[in-house]
């Protein structure tokens, strides 16, 4: 007898793949806060873990910052070009307004940019105009440096209650601040006026964890992600799986944590039934699949 997991339902994904595999590229260096910017204070988010509250400049975070747009892209460009996987760019708008290469490079290979925000910077603090203006300038920048609007939106981590409803209200496809399933669905949460579709992503596989936790080793990272994708390809045999995973330029960009993903990438190409996709295809294929109010949760 065959028993489904949880948060799932039965469909296809084409060509009877047994997992939709997801590379997610963040790309968030040159939005985070500085002062010059105007913030109140330095990017808290650094590989040392050095932050404090005064309004001064971290200028040896701010390196490694730059180090992922100067360095670690271009070695996550000739890798993914290498294995021909098609990667979602999950992009700050500013990003890739001061790096117009990067968004040149983006659009040759035809990959997606879903939106990370106008800046890396969060959300939750704003006022429902406030977020409407901040999500609509992050549609009309990426517009304009891809020449395609973002389908796709993940926020640096905390939200609103109003984040989902605008996204549906300003034409986007789909959400990916959700961590609760291993396939997209339908959700009715968060206040939206309609379904809206949720395409999970990860936290637990994402090379971030890396940076947050030192003695975490490129090692133990390919370890997780490949027993990762050892899982969820064992279950597509009976349901449909999706795997997420989310890297950062300035991470696994680096010269003793690229091998990891060379590591990761042999692993996984080497597999049939194996659909490499965007999330954009990702979602549109389980639109067409699972109609609207089908799946809600």
């Amino acid at each position: 007898m065959t028993h489904l997991l949880p948060h799932s339902t039965q469909f296809s994904w084409p060509n009877k793949a047994r997992l939709a595999f997801s590379l997610v590229i963040n790309v968030e260096e040159g939005s985070e806060y500085n002062i010059t910017e105007g913030d109140r204070g330095m990017e808290p988010v650094d590989e040392l873990q050095v932050h404090v509250g005064k309004p001064i400049r971290n200028y040896g975070n701010e390196s490694n910052y730059r180090y992922g747009l100067s360095e670690g892209a271009a070695r996550i460009l000739k890798l993914i070009d290498k294995y021909r996987i098609p990667a979602t760019w999950t992009a700050a708008a500013v990003s890739l307004e001061r790096t117009p290469w990067l968004a040149d490079a983006i659009k040759s290979r035809g990959d997606e940019v879903c939106s990370h925000g106008y800046r890396w910077i969060h959300q939750f603090r704003m006022k429902e105009d406030e977020e409407r203006e901040f999500i609509q300038n992050a549609i009309d920048s990426i517009t304009n440096t891809t020449g395609t609007r973002p389908y796709g939106w993940l926020s640096r981590y905390l939200l609103t209650d109003n984040t989902r409803r605008l996204l549906q209200e300003m034409g986007f496809t789909y959400h990916m601040d959700d961590y609760s399933g291993d396939c997209p669905f339908w959700s009715m949460d968060q206040g939206v006026k309609e379904p809206m579709l949720i395409m999970p992503y990860a936290l637990d596989s994402n090379d971030m964890k890396m940076w947050v936790s030192p003695a975490y080793t490129p090692d133990m990272w390919l370890k997780y992600a490949i027993d990762t994708f050892e899982t969820l390809y064992a279950e597509g045999s009976e349901q449909p799986r999706m795997m997420s995973l989310g890297l950062h330029l300035r991470i696994i960009g680096r010269p003793g944590r690229i091998w990891a993903l060379k590591a990761f990438l042999d692993h996984v190409s080497s597999k049939p039934g194996v659909w490499f996709s965007t999330r954009l295809s990702i979602a549109e294929h389980f639109a067409n699949e699972v109609p609207v109010g089908e799946a809600v949760l």
